[in-house]
């Protein structure tokens, strides 16, 4: 296994100075993919001008979004801000979605901090009107954070709306089903819900627990970001709300898991980052998912060929 991994983009800043000349994208611009199926762009996702310039006629039926609400948010703004903020990107999805859509949106809630943003996010949603509330779905992390003095945080928040009568199939995890009961009788006779069930695995429900959390051994790994989702979450999430060749919104680019999920199961993703090194970095793993057929660099890079040509012209020099 390799062990070349980039440090936090967000936190090196002189790391990010030697990436930003081998960003293909700047502020505005849109990356066209050479397949046809999706586009990356560099843009603010509350700047209609620029989302419309990424979405055009088209229409998403579904929306993932993750936006940096642990770090960025509460570092550059309080909580009244951010929302103000969320309301305008989430008002620019609603206008860029079909009429049947759903919508999840990733969002935390800082213990220390009377769970905010999320109850204020919920309110807004309400206020809004613009999606129905459908769920509010937990998922588990295996590693958490916390002192002796307080319950260990291992979840992540992820909501779930919609609008109109969106697409939505069940879906089964590979967990088999051990649970026996609930017996009741059909037809006459008595069966329990291992026999009734559609199928020998578990149905997820609103809390995960099958989801593995990405860590620098997996191939998924994309090191120097901050807050990958699972690739599996990202999946379950276009399985169960899309169909082959929808369009999927994602105004967070960030590593691009929206984007790599689409890719391999069908949809065509509609995504955008405000940092062009996370652009690029979403655009160089569509590539290099689809020149080696791996969804990650495990404990490497995307930006290995760069770096390493970058230091070889200091040598020569």
């Amino acid at each position: 296994m390799k062990n070349n991994p980039l440090p936090r983009l967000d936190e090196d800043p002189q790391l990010r100075e030697r990436l930003l000349p081998h960003c293909r994208l700047t502020s505005g611009e849109v990356w066209e993919d050479p397949e046809g199926r999706h586009r990356v762009a560099c843009a603010d996702a509350t700047d209609p001008r620029q989302i419309q310039n990424l979405v055009r006629d088209d229409r998403a039926a579904l929306a993932i979004h993750d936006p940096p609400y642990n770090l960025v948010a509460f570092d550059l703004r309080n909580v009244d801000a951010f929302i103000d903020w969320c309301a305008k990107w989430v008002q620019l999805s609603e206008q860029c979605m079909s009429e049947s859509a759903s919508f999840y949106v990733w969002l935390g809630a800082d213990q220390n901090q009377h769970f905010q943003p999320l109850p204020q996010f919920m309110i807004l949603m309400q206020q809004l009107g613009l999606f129905e509330s459908r769920s509010f779905i937990t998922m588990r992390n295996q590693r958490g954070y916390g002192t002796q003095k307080n319950w260990m945080a291992v979840r992540q928040e992820l909501l779930y709306y919609t609008k109109g009568t969106p697409f939505f199939e069940v879906q089964y995890t590979d967990i088999p089903k051990i649970l026996r009961g609930y017996y009741k009788k059909i037809n006459g006779r008595k069966t329990e819900n291992l026999e009734r069930g559609r199928s020998e695995n578990i149905r997820p429900g609103n809390v995960w627990v099958d989801i593995q959390q990405v860590f620098y051994r997996m191939e998924e790994n994309v090191s120097g970001c901050y807050a990958q989702k699972p690739l599996k979450s990202t999946e379950r999430i276009i399985q169960a709300s899309s169909q082959p060749d929808d369009f999927v919104l994602d105004f967070f680019s960030h590593s691009g898991s929206t984007l790599i999920a689409c890719e391999q199961l069908g949809r065509r993703c509609l995504t955008t980052d405000l940092d062009p090194i996370y652009c690029e970095i979403s655009i160089r793993r569509l590539e290099y998912l689809r020149e080696s057929g791996k969804s990650g660099w495990q404990n490497g890079h995307p930006f290995e060929d760069v770096l390493e040509r970058d230091e070889q012209i200091l040598a020569d020099e």
